[in-house]
């Protein structure tokens, strides 16, 4: 299939990606690729209501439309169907002329399917599935995901660049927060700053907080202002690091996290989407994981920004001082020590 600006013409072009925070962040350079392949395109995108302030650092996405999974939770047919039949009014009456499903599910592959649009990409890991898109790409697990979305524009037509864009814009407003913040926290602007962010979605993801907290104290000694990051449930479980005297963004809006970590010279954590989000702001990263096998969510363009443990064993096995002399290497290439 050659070029598919000259081919299609797309006018109106619907993107789908629930998931969470990292899933949303992964499909950055996809959008950006399809902002340059249809440059006079309105490209919509569809994404959970929690993550949709994130496509405000999209600038290629001119609108946004949402899906609220918690009125589906609550098993209340009137809210149920309410939700679902206001979504689809607006899918059915925006006429895509292409639907791109970055995610494959039955309920993404649906979607994509009603809005009737002449031409639907998607990403497929079940042959069960195929039926819903004119043009199904089956997903090449072993890659990242970014990889694998640029895989699937590629394969439908779309002309990867030999440079990949990966570039997250976090608007004023949010910045403008976050330099709030460390002013009320005694923290200064221009001064080197270690943003820790300790928890991720999943335990068996997540090293130990008191680790982090023994790093953080270890480069406090040195000079460097350390920052907690978290998400609202957090504040309780982030108590021993606010105990220690740090200070502590747990509950901070996700554009404002971002705006923070924007505003920090490196970032420690988990395979977590603020870290993925830091490696989109060019942020320098250090990542500890479970492991780099094929398909891992590594810092994008920077797997040797990962710290793994031994084959087979559990991330609690890193040890504090592989990590922070990973600290101090990322410092140093800073100019940070």
């Amino acid at each position: 299939m050659t070029g598919s600006k000259e081919t299609y013409n797309a006018k109106r072009i619907l993107l789908v990606r629930l998931g969470g925070f990292g899933d949303v962040i992964f499909t950055l350079p996809a959008v950006y690729l399809l902002r340059t392949t249809f440059p006079e395109a309105e490209l919509t995108f569809l994404v959970y209501r929690e993550f949709s302030s994130l496509l405000e650092g999209f600038p290629a996405v001119d609108r946004v439309l949402t899906l609220n999974r918690a009125r589906f939770r609550t098993f209340n047919p009137f809210s149920v169907c309410s939700e679902a039949g206001s979504l689809l009014g607006k899918l059915t009456r925006s006429r895509f002329d292409l639907a791109v499903d970055f995610q494959g599910f039955g309920e993404t592959g649906l979607f994509s399917w009603l809005t009737r649009a002449p031409r639907r990409w998607g990403s497929v890991y079940r042959s069960g599935r195929k039926w819903a898109y004119t043009h199904p790409v089956w997903r090449r697990s072993e890659l990242h995901p970014i990889d694998y979305h640029l895989d699937l524009l590629q394969q439908a037509g779309a002309i990867v660049p030999e440079r990949i864009h990966n570039e997250f814009v976090p608007p004023e407003s949010a910045m403008e927060e976050a330099r709030h913040f460390f002013a009320t926290h005694n923290l200064e602007i221009g001064r080197p700053t270690l943003f820790v962010q300790p928890f991720t979605s999943s335990e068996h993801k997540t090293w130990p907080l008191n680790n982090f907290i023994a790093i953080a104290q270890l480069w406090r000694k040195r000079g460097v202002q350390i920052l907690f990051g978290g998400g609202p449930g957090e504040q309780a479980t982030l108590a021993p690091a606010s105990q220690a005297g740090f200070a502590v963004a747990a509950g901070a809006a996700p554009l404002v996290s971002a705006s923070l970590v924007k505003l920090s010279s490196l970032v420690l954590g988990c395979d977590t989407g603020l870290l993925h989000l830091a490696v989109a702001m060019n942020k320098r990263v250090v990542m500890i994981m479970r492991s780099l096998h094929p398909g891992a969510c590594f810092p994008f363009g920077h797997q040797e920004w990962a710290i793994v443990p031994a084959l087979g064993a559990h991330i609690a096995t890193v040890s504090p001082e592989v990590v922070n002399q990973a600290c101090y290497q990322a410092l140093d290439e800073l100019s940070v020590k």
